[in-house]
């Protein structure tokens, strides 16, 4: 759980004013977890009775009712408001579980200034906890949101992941269509010229950076040594100059689209340039999984869900830690 303080800002500069939703708690089985929060604005038609919403809780009943206490909220003026809601018996839905909402307003007056932030959970402010201050002094950078004593706190997130996708063909546009709107990653996305590229869709957000340039293996050489990269441009001298450029440069991880005879060709070719088989082998080619087809779309998800597996597989370890 953690505020996105630059989205909210954004959106209150376009509308105004703007409700987040947040999912405080979770008990039993529920359509999203603890932490998931979405934006809802009105647009300004109908009284407020419809407008715009960015990200989810899960759709369904669930998110209808949220949906319609935060325009509640828009028009009647009310600051923040908490309530738990048994999802079978308050809503119809088979679920089982219930979840505790945090509704919350914000104007250009009440955006935090800087993060972390703390806030009574209720309409009716608690005391100020005396822990509080102690608290927000040791907050860390993506700590896990905490409730005090009738009062929550949060901060930003935790780093994304850099990701960088060199091309912008058919599959590098469905990589950053499927990747784009998952919290993990900030893509760098790099191609040969600025005409590569297609519109980004609105669910892709903002953290895509378009990255034009005429020597991309150049570019290579100057990218973060943790980041991982996804290889596939329209040539193949361009995608062997790359590997030869980013295992020069080292990263995180590294995918090249491809076959099995691409492969091989392409470990000669290194192994020419003086790389040694261990470091060759870090570049996994084919990218995708073989079983699910060439489709643009189905190595797309293949890898997207390979690399949320690994993501989430760190965060866990972290967590842990």
């Amino acid at each position: 759980m953690s505020l996105d303080l630059p989205a909210l800002a954004a959106l209150v500069a376009d509308h105004g004013q703007v409700v987040r939703v947040l999912v405080l708690r979770t008990a039993g089985s529920t359509p999203r977890e603890r932490g998931t929060a979405m934006l809802v604005w009105d647009d300004g038609r109908s009284g407020g009775h419809s407008g715009g919403q960015s990200g989810t809780i899960g759709g369904g009943t669930l998110e209808w009712e949220a949906l319609g206490r935060a325009r509640a909220m828009l028009r009647e003026g009310r600051w923040r408001e908490t309530e738990t809601l048994p999802l079978g018996p308050a809503l119809g839905q088979c679920c089982g579980g219930a979840v505790t909402l945090f509704l919350e307003r914000f104007d250009r007056n009440t955006l935090p200034a800087t993060l972390p932030h703390a806030r009574p959970l209720t309409a009716t402010p608690a005391p100020r906890p005396a822990r509080l201050a102690q608290a927000l002094a040791r907050w860390l950078p993506g700590q896990e949101a905490a409730e005090l004593d009738g009062w929550l706190i949060e901060g930003a997130p935790a780093p994304r992941r850099p990701l960088w996708i060199w091309g912008a063909g058919h599959v590098g546009q469905a990589l950053v269509e499927t990747l784009a709107p998952l919290p993990h990653w900030a893509i760098t996305w790099a191609d040969v010229a600025p005409d590569r590229f297609p519109a980004l869709p609105a669910r892709a957000g903002t953290q895509v950076t378009i990255l034009p340039a005429a020597d991309l293996p150049r570019v290579a050489a100057h990218a973060p040594v943790d980041a991982e990269h996804l290889i596939l441009t329209m040539s193949h001298e361009i995608d062997l100059a790359l590997c030869h450029a980013l295992l020069l440069r080292g990263f995180a991880a590294c995918g090249m689209i491809g076959s099995a005879t691409k492969r091989a060709r392409f470990r000669s070719r290194l192994a020419r340039l003086g790389h040694g088989p261990a470091a060759v082998a870090r570049i996994a080619c084919p990218i995708g999984d073989p079983a699910l087809g060439k489709h643009p779309q189905a190595i797309a998800v293949s890898v997207a869900a390979a690399l949320l597996l690994d993501a989430t597989a760190t965060a866990r370890e972290g967590r842990a830690g």
